[in-house]
Order: structure tokens, then sequence, then C-alpha cells
């Protein structure tokens, strides 16, 4: 499905984003949606979302018996979604209520967008909505997840998938990637990077990064990244190369690859166009209109190669993203 069928709004006027929490749900992505689409944020003089969360009963004990949410709305609550977000639990295995199998199908049915974080892809392919559609899961549950759903396409090495109505996530930090990217996709890259820069967590990740990244204990000299991302980030109208970067990082273009698959889990290039397309978003936020100056400016070259890449990286044309994100005309 296209990701132009991207924000819905709800009969208050803000789009209406519903948890739905579980018998042991896991508290880590509860608290990464709260922090995503629940906190206000005077900062953008504007409220992003309509948020709450829901369960299928009075008291729920959350993962291993933590604590227990009390206080929330019933289930019902997840039949005024625009956006519903599924239960994610560490017990695979067992099935889901009936009820929240039906509340899923339910909000498929009507057109809301649904989210599944880590374990999330198993309620919503239990509740027989990703048959055929592309899915991601925790790697240590793919096996699980194929031997079970092995009608839904799952890409069990990426961060996130956006399959257009449907999201999912790896789980853990990739929670915040994929919650990051729906605000993109809702509200542009200048309020991404605004919530981004208040959770003090990176604007921007691809979905399509790994999700294992090896972390080895640095050796001496510091091999960080960070010197040359900054570096890199200063000059992203020029026409910089692989070359380039490794020169400046003072290592071979092999040693510079071989870092980024295993501190950042991409490719130079990759990450290097990535910078590229959120720059020229944060351009086309700001007012500019020419697509070829857009071009120029964020070093993709030519208004023909940002449509490209536009299209691939936000599903949307530079046009169209200038009608949802660029300044109102008076």
């Amino acid at each position: 499905m296209a990701k132009e069928s991207s924000q819905r709004v709800g009969a208050a006027g803000v789009h209406r984003v519903v948890v739905i929490v579980d018998e042991n749900s896991n508290p880590f992505e509860l608290g990464c949606a709260t922090e995503v689409f629940g906190l206000r944020r005077p900062e953008i003089g504007r409220e992003l979302y309509d948020f709450r969360l829901c369960s299928p009963e009075p008291a729920l004990r959350m993962r291993d018996g933590f604590f227990t949410l009390t206080g929330v709305a019933g289930l019902e609550a997840a039949d005024t979604a625009d956006t519903l977000i599924v239960p994610n639990r560490p017990d695979v295995e067992v099935p889901r209520r009936p009820a929240v199998l039906d509340a899923v199908r339910r909000a498929h049915a009507r057109g809301a967008r649904l989210i599944g974080l880590c374990s999330g892809a198993f309620t919503l392919a239990e509740a027989g909505v990703l048959d055929g559609r592309r899915a991601t899961a925790h790697w240590q549950w793919a096996d699980a997840f194929r031997s079970r759903f092995p009608a839904v396409r799952l890409e069990a090495d990426v961060l996130f998938v956006d399959d257009g109505d449907i999201l999912t996530a790896a789980g853990s930090a990739a929670a915040l990637d994929l919650g990051l990217h729906v605000v993109r996709r809702d509200h542009g890259a200048e309020v991404a990077n605004s919530v981004s820069r208040r959770l003090v967590f990176a604007a921007h990740r691809d979905g399509g990064q790994r999700q294992f990244v090896e972390r080895p204990m640095p050796d001496v000299p510091d091999e960080s990244l960070a010197p040359v991302l900054s570096w890199a980030q200063e000059r992203l109208d020029s026409p910089l190369t692989i070359a380039d970067l490794a020169t400046r990082a003072a290592v071979s273009p092999a040693t510079l690859h071989r870092r980024f698959r295993t501190q950042l889990g991409t490719t130079p290039l990759a990450w290097l166009t990535g910078e590229r397309l959120a720059l020229a978003c944060r351009l086309i936020e700001r007012g500019e209109s020419r697509f070829e100056v857009v071009a120029r400016r964020s070093g993709l070259g030519t208004a023909a190669n940002l449509r490209v890449l536009m299209r691939r990286g936000t599903g949307i044309t530079p046009s169209a993203y200038r009608r949802r994100f660029g300044p109102e005309v008076n």
C-alpha cells in the first residue's frame, strides 16, 4: 500500500494514537511509545497527537510482574484510534486474547494505521493482517515467527519496516527509530528532529539498517566516527565522496566501510545519502520551492535525482512533501 496514506485525523482534529497494553507487556516499548507520541511539546507550538492507553482488564501485571498498570481506558478505546499500537510480550508462544485480536482486525478494516513494536509483530500476524505483507521482529524470534506465520514476508535483519498502513519495529531502541520515522512521516523532518533532540537520540536511522550492530571495545587511538560525521554534515552541499570521508578519517576506504558497518550498521554512501535527503526535507519545510536549489544545497545534484531519492526515502514526491510540510501560503 502506498505511503501517502499517512496521517488520518480524529474528530478532535488531532491524530489519535492508542496503545493496547496486555498482560505481560514490555514496559520499555510502552515507554518509547509514550515518550514519542504522548508528551506535550510546547517548543513545537502545537499538539502532535492525542495519545492514550487502553487494556482489556482494569488491572494488568506488566512483564515479569514488574508493576501493575491501572487507571487506563478499556479496550473499546482502540476503536477510536487513527494509529493503533498493538501489544508486545516476551511470551510469544502464548496466544493473544481474542478480544485484542478482534480490536486489531476492526482497526485494520476501518483503515487505521497499525504499529507493532518488537514482538508486536506476533500480535499483528495472529490477527491475520500481515499475510502477504512485509514485517520485522526481534532477531531472536525470527525462526519462531517464520514457523508460525509463513505467509508473512519477514525481514529479520532490519530495524523497522514501513509497509504503508502497517509498520513493525525490531524492538528495544528500534521502537524509537520507528516512532521518529512515523513523526517524520506525519509532521516532517523539522518536527522529527525537534522530538529527537528532546529524546537525545539520533534523528534518523534508516529502517534498512541492521538490527545487531557490533560495538567492540575501542582500541587506542579512538576509532569513533563522530568527528568525520560532524565534518561531513557541515559540507553536505559539497561533492563529497567516500574517498573524501576516508581521507578525513585518515583510513582507507575499506577500513571506513568496515567502521560504518560496525558502528552504524550501514554503509558510508547510504549514510551520506540519508543525511542529504534529511537536509533536502528541511529546506523544503523552510520554504525553498525551487527543487533545483534544494538538490544543489543538499548535495543531491539535480532535481531529477532529488525526486528519485525522495520518493524512495519518504514515499512521496518533492511536490507532495511541499504540500504536506511546507509553509502555508496565505
